[in-house]
């Protein structure tokens, strides 16, 4: 089976532009593509993950990615999606946004000589030439079709602003300027992005005379919003600083029973002859399923090891031992239990490690703490509420 053959019966394509063509490319590893991320926040979450692994597969069967950073789009916001308008990021916080992709990036792609390329589109877009653009790539599109695009016509009811008009442009101008600079011949995205990246290998034909290609990535967990990981709180996050370990195992540990398969098969890397066998294994080994992609998943993410520490923990939090906990290491001035709850990352803050505790959150061992400077050891077992118990090393 090829890499090509593989992506399809793990669901992940959902559209391309010639079949027969980007077949050909992929399994012979001569796909140049590239996939781009608008650094919205300081951090990737989990609706960047498809696409993350995604380019891992694609690098492991000999293609070559290009990751596309948008510092020049993220001046300007992608309304695919959108009710409203994005707020407009500062140039300092993009910068520092772009900086904060870049680490998280390397734990999942491999870059260097003759590997995986970074890129942002900050280099090209922001040197464009009004006058020059409107002349060399405003032509080649027109508004009938544009308008017809998805993205737009949700917006349109409620206003759609002339600088988001722009995004399908300065994407698809993007796909030019990297075949031409770095010769990508395809471009990924997610299949809400379907119109945009078909702009794109209309300009480079009639720019260049030459074909390239599109293929969305159906979106996973569709029937719940299009948007995977949103949670009542909020997006979950690939720092863990931002999403602990434990409550991103936890995240994918209650998918949905009709999700398991669906979320094993496009994001794991367990092989597919593995998968086929799991597909068959009765209705009572859901729970095994959802451990398995729950530790699968945080090991890909933050490592073997918080993967073994977040299971570990999950289990102690249903049921099991809280002695079998692993340790976690702590670095503190003081070895108290608000400095202790911020370093282990059960809260973000002192004032939220004060406020959990007033409102009788924590416990300590096994007794409910009632002084905000009670002192911790090392070996002490702290839980916040029910759920999530850390097993403290002080260092």
């Amino acid at each position: 089976m090829g890499i090509y053959e593989e992506l399809k019966e793990r669901g992940l394509i959902a559209q391309v532009t010639d079949e027969n063509e980007i077949r050909g490319l992929i399994n012979g590893g001569g796909a140049r593509f590239y996939i781009g991320f608008d650094p919205t926040a300081d951090s990737l979450h989990v609706g960047h993950f498809m696409a993350l692994c995604l380019m891992k597969r694609l690098q492991m069967a000999g293609n070559k990615p290009v990751v596309l950073i948008g510092g020049g789009t993220g001046y300007i916001g992608d309304p695919t999606g959108r009710t409203d308008m994005r707020s407009m990021l500062t140039p300092e916080l993009i910068e520092h946004n772009c900086a904060c992709f870049r680490k998280q990036m390397e734990r999942f792609i491999e870059f260097g000589e003759d590997k995986a390329v970074m890129v942002n589109n900050a280099d090209w877009l922001l040197k464009l030439n009004y006058i020059d653009l409107l002349r060399e790539v405003g032509a080649c599109f027109t508004v009938n079709n544009m308008l017809r695009a998805e993205c737009y016509k949700q917006r349109m009811e409620k206003g759609l602003s002339f600088l988001e008009f722009n995004y399908m442009i300065m994407q698809s101008y993007d796909f030019y300027h990297l075949h031409e600079a770095y010769g990508c011949n395809m471009q990924f995205g997610g299949d809400d992005q379907w119109s945009n990246m078909l702009g794109g290998t209309e300009l480079i034909r009639k720019k260049t005379g030459k074909d390239a290609y599109a293929m969305t990535i159906t979106l996973l967990l569709n029937s719940e919003g299009k948007k995977m990981g949103k949670t009542a709180k909020g997006a979950v996050w690939l720092d863990e600083n931002k999403t602990s370990p434990y409550e991103f195992y936890q995240y994918w540990r209650n998918v949905d029973d009709a999700d398991v398969m669906k979320c094993i098969k496009m994001l794991t890397f367990i092989p597919i002859d593995e998968i086929r066998q799991m597909e068959q294994w009765e209705d009572g080994r859901i729970n095994e399923k959802k451990e398995i992609l729950a530790f699968e998943l945080t090991k890909l993410v933050h490592g073997e090891e918080k993967a073994q520490a977040a299971m570990a923990q999950a289990k102690a939090a249903f049921g099991g031992s809280c002695e079998e906990l692993p340790f976690t290491d702590v670095k503190v001035e003081t070895a108290t239990v608000i400095p202790v709850l911020v370093a282990a990352g059960v809260c973000s803050s002192n004032g939220e490690a004060r406020r959990l505790i007033q409102q009788g959150g924590v416990t300590l061992n096994e007794t409910k703490v009632t002084d905000i400077n009670a002192p911790v050891k090392s070996g002490d077992i702290i839980h916040k509420g029910k759920k999530v118990h850390i097993k403290i090393n002080l260092i």
